[in-house]
């Protein structure tokens, strides 16, 4: 299930506030990496990560692939860096707003 607009702003909002704990440097994505973004996923559902200058993707490349390895949602991609979001279905952490369209 991808998430609307008005979730995504919601977590751009909460991503401010976190912590960057991805960071992707010349190495690129490699399966370590995906499996610690995985982790980190199911740990606090909302991960923020950095492209530094050494690597040759740009962060949305990273954001792209990662998304796709992963299966999270991409929230947010400015500069060198971005944000993710995977619901954890056993233990939610972020309570989604719901979609306010009418009928």
């Amino acid at each position: 299930m991808a998430i609307t607009s008005k979730q995504r702003a919601y977590l751009r909002g909460l991503a401010m506030n976190e912590e960057t704990i991805i960071q992707i440097g010349k190495g690129g994505i490699t399966d370590n990496l995906v499996m610690s973004v995985v982790d980190a996923l199911k740990a606090r559902e909302l991960v923020k990560g950095k492209v530094l200058e050494s690597s040759m993707l740009t962060a949305r490349e990273a954001c792209e692939e990662l998304c796709d390895r992963c299966g999270a949602d991409p929230v947010q991609c400015i500069g060198t860096k971005f944000v993710l979001f995977k619901r954890n279905q056993k233990d939610p952490k972020i309570e989604l707003p719901k979609d306010g369209k009418r009928k």
